[in-house]
């Protein structure tokens, strides 16, 4: 028997289970974004280079690089790469990149990672139509250019980042190793350097039960507030199109006793609206 009412197999719950559903498609709103502005919060005074991992489409990529000197971007996903690319073209701050967390060990290896997209994934930028496009020989916005904040240069003309001030992750803990994830972003900190997730946890005690019933009857309500007008067939969904989805495997009280062992002083929250959050900072002074 599950302890999640969304997979409950009781036909009452089911019921309104598949109600809430039909209210939430009516009023969409991205669960996600509605934290980014606690990730910012949390941003320590100062920091110069931040790490996104697991970017998606770049919507964080976005509001950060309004914080820090500049942000590297990193992802898994060929068309959420490309969506990054497309969203933040052009800002010399952003740096996005097609690679897996596990291949990152410090900033200088996100630089050194795939420069160009799949071309696949993205259309060639010299085909474009409009004053947009690119002539030949144009230099072409994400290729590395010494000296340039977030374009795969140092931060500083001479001077190349060993370590990140902050990293972040939104909805993409669960898609990695959890302890293999979490000693890799412990070490990618500079001492000072701060660690913000927003993730997705299994609902495994009758805790988690009670705050997955709550986040489900405001759900709605929310929705209603951020999304006043019902969505018609053909509108944007809330969620980046091809977005990766993965079911959490780990609790939220797995993921406290993982943070304990590898990030003593970590600090995990259940929060309303179906996601935690994990804030540590790396000991030292920056």
């Amino acid at each position: 028997m599950t302890a999640d009412p969304r997979t409950a197999s009781h036909p009452v719950v089911r019921r309104a289970v598949a109600r809430l559903a039909e209210v939430n498609a009516r009023h969409p709103w991205n669960h996600n974004e509605h934290f980014h502005p606690w990730v910012v919060r949390r941003v320590p005074r100062g920091a110069r280079l931040a790490l996104d991992v697991g970017c998606g489409a770049g919507a964080l990529l976005g509001v950060l690089r309004g914080r820090v000197e500049a942000v590297h971007g990193i992802d898994a996903d060929a068309g959420m790469v490309a969506a990054a690319r497309a969203r933040l073209a052009g800002d010399p701050r952003v740096t996005v990149r097609r690679t897996a967390f596990d291949a990152v060990g410090s900033p200088q290896d996100v630089l050194r990672a795939e420069a160009l997209p799949d071309p696949e994934a993205l259309p060639d930028p010299e085909a474009l139509p409009g004053p947009e496009a690119l002539r030949p020989g144009d230099p072409r916005p994400d290729v590395p250019r010494p000296g340039v904040p977030g374009a795969g240069g140092p931060t500083d003309a001479g001077t190349e980042p060993q370590a990140y001030d902050v990293v972040t992750m939104v909805a993409v803990l669960h898609h990695l190793d959890l302890e293999d994830a979490l000693a890799r972003a412990r070490d990618l900190l500079a001492p000072g350097g701060r660690l913000l997730v927003v993730g997705l946890a299994r609902v495994a005690s009758p805790r988690d039960v009670a705050v997955d019933v709550v986040s489900a009857v405001l759900n709605p309500l929310v929705g209603m507030v951020k999304h006043p007008r019902r969505a018609r067939p053909g509108d944007p969904g809330a969620d980046a199109p091809g977005m990766p989805v993965r079911a959490p495997g780990r609790s939220v009280d797995e993921i406290v006793r993982a943070a304990r062992a590898l990030l003593p002083g970590a600090r995990v929250r259940r929060r309303l609206f179906f996601r935690y959050t994990l804030e540590w900072t790396s000991p030292g002074r920056r």
